[in-house]
């Protein structure tokens, strides 16, 4: 196939899956719209794309680039033979690969592929998933051809000139089930009536989301915290963590209103079973909570890069979308106070159904790879 194919876009992103994934997505979405499209990835050997691209099988180069570590003053320059390397490679790739565009998805890994790109002149195309844009953004934009972002807040933090070459978009996520909530629960063993609070904390879990869970379950069981009348917890513990919180929870009487698992596969389904949610603040989770119409709890993790995590948070809090609760001094009952407020508040819920929809970006992924298509060979531009 890939020899009959003539149009290469590369796509370049990555260090975390926040970054990777929405390059699959668009991957994907330009190919169902230009099927004699060949993507090529361009990562870092570090990243998390070193694992999924060869297990999707994917055409890929992985690159010795790291990122910089901030706060570390001169032990940052370490970095910069690595970036030297990876972009002469990148210049190399490129002279044989000759693409069309390049797609560059944010994260140290999609440096390097953006300023060769800037450099042979190649349209570049910017996606930036979260509401504070990413050094890697930040810098390439002056050589896109477009930038999308995901939160309208992201443009005014853009380079001046970068604006009027921005479009809000959206996040390219999976689409919003269409499964019914009723099935929905089904699939889980979660009862019919009442209400499901989801919790996750991203893929591999969150510790601390965990332990202030857990203190909230034990306070509900020793009758320090109501639990409102139907309210059930569907709870996404990472399954690194999964052992360790069921021991305690079977420890407090294995509560049957808990369901904890290690991992979901089908967030969608999960999403469409709930009726809010507590999670992360991470730029492609509150995408899909947006999709799904979906009332959230956030926790920003406060490691985060730029505190961008926060920035998510309250731009979806001023939407009118979500209630942000800082990990700082944030305790179990704390926590639960949110869920019980919102579990009850069902006037409330059906604001935050309506703002998250008005906020959502179903079709991201469609109208972004049309704006690629755009840019290639044969598309009437």
């Amino acid at each position: 196939m890939h020899e009959l194919a003539r149009t290469v876009v590369v796509f370049s992103g990555g260090g975390t899956g926040g970054h990777l994934y929405p390059a699959l997505a668009l991957a994907e979405a330009l190919v169902a719209l230009r099927p004699d499209v060949r993507p090529f990835f361009v990562g870092a050997a570090r990243g998390v794309e070193a694992r999924v691209l060869p297990e999707r099988r994917a055409e890929h180069v992985l690159l010795p680039v790291q990122g910089f570590q901030r706060g570390r003053g001169l032990g940052a320059l370490r970095a910069l033979p690595a970036l030297a390397v990876s972009v002469v490679r990148t210049a190399r790739l490129f002279r044989r690969l000759r693409p069309e565009a390049v797609v560059v998805t944010g994260g140290y890994a999609g440096g390097p592929a953006g300023m060769v790109a800037g450099a042979l002149r190649i349209p570049l195309v910017l996606q930036e998933q979260n509401a504070v844009p990413g050094v890697t953004t930040r810098l390439l934009s002056r050589w896109a051809r477009r930038i999308h972002v995901a939160f309208p807040e992201a443009v005014a933090l853009l380079p001046g000139r970068a604006r009027q070459r921005t479009v809000v978009s959206g996040n390219p996520v999976r689409p919003a089930s269409l499964v019914a909530k009723g099935e929905a629960r089904k699939a889980f063993g979660l009862p019919q009536e009442g209400s499901v609070v989801l919790v996750v904390g991203g893929s591999q879990g969150s510790i601390a989301l965990n332990r202030l869970l857990l203190e909230a379950v034990a306070g509900v069981v020793r009758g320090e915290l109501t639990r409102p009348e139907g309210v059930t917890v569907l709870w996404s513990t990472g399954p690194g963590h999964h052992a360790a919180v069921q021991r305690a929870l079977d420890s407090v009487g294995a509560p049957g209103w808990v369901r904890a698992v290690g991992y979901i596969q089908d967030m969608p389904i999960a999403l469409a079973a709930a009726d809010l949610a507590v999670s992360r603040a991470g730029a492609m989770a509150t995408a899909e909570l947006l999709n799904q119409g979906l009332p959230a709890i956030l926790v920003p993790l406060p490691t985060a890069a730029a505190d961008h995590q926060s920035m998510n948070a309250e731009a979806l809090a001023h939407a009118g979308a979500a209630v942000v609760a800082r990990e700082e001094g944030l305790t179990g009952a704390g926590l639960w106070a949110h869920v019980v407020d919102l579990a009850c508040g069902d006037s409330r819920r059906v604001r935050m159904v309506a703002a998250a929809r008005e906020r959502a970006r179903p079709t991201a992924a469609t109208e972004i790879a049309a704006d690629i298509a755009a840019l290639l060979p044969g598309s009437g531009r």
